[in-house]
């Protein structure tokens, strides 16, 4: 989907690493709530509280996840889970556009 309708858009910006990875929320008239992001090329960790899947939209990642000893590459057209309360380290390799849908 490349599009999404009907939706609400945070006006303020989830801005972390020192700007090097900006997201906004969007919520659906259901609830669902996702965040679209670009990150900047680098490496950064980060705590998850809900289960994601993180899609990959444009640009390329290597990622590992808390419980997996291997980094694995996540090109555009990719994704990735992440397990609630968990954490999972990336590296950046290009400018990266991401959907982020948190799981229940």
């Amino acid at each position: 989907m490349s599009q999404f309708e009907n939706v609400t858009v945070a006006k303020a910006a989830n801005v972390y690493f020192d700007g090097k990875v900006t997201s906004r929320s969007i919520t659906f008239a259901n609830g669902e709530t996702k965040t679209l992001g670009i990150m900047l090329p680098g490496e950064f960790t980060f705590n998850t509280e809900k289960a994601e899947l993180m899609e990959i939209t444009s640009g390329e990642v290597d990622i590992k996840l808390a419980d997996q000893a291997d980094w694995q590459t996540v090109k555009c057209g990719e994704s990735f889970n992440v397990g609630a309360n968990s954490s999972f380290q990336i590296k950046v390799n290009s400018v990266t556009d991401y959907c982020c849908s948190y799981l229940d």
